[in-house]
């Protein structure tokens, strides 16, 4: 399945705004979906965008340590690629639930 979200609000709110992640993990679940393969950010300009901290461990609630995140520019131009163990090292995921 390819999930795309919308992230509606991008100034730094706290607690946690709703975020883009969130809306495509739903849809993602919605279609009968569980796991995240990898995913691609795309942000303002070109300026690196990374998942806030927030969206790192929902998005590790249903991808593993290796998924690849890539971040793009709004135009689609990729950035960088991170594992999402770079973006959210030592992380509490599924297997601590075990």
């Amino acid at each position: 399945h390819c999930v795309t979200g919308v992230q509606t609000c991008a100034l730094p709110i706290y607690p946690q705004g709703w975020c883009a992640e969130p809306s495509a993990i739903s849809a993602m679940i919605a279609a009968g979906g569980t796991r995240i393969t990898e995913v691609a950010v795309m942000g303002n300009g070109n300026t690196l965008c990374t998942p806030c901290g927030g969206c790192r461990q929902k998005l590790r609630e249903f991808a593993a340590a290796e998924t690849k995140i890539h971040c793009c520019t709004e135009d689609g131009v990729l950035i960088r690629t991170f594992t999402l163990d770079e973006l959210l090292p030592h992380s509490f995921g599924p297997e601590n639930l075990s």
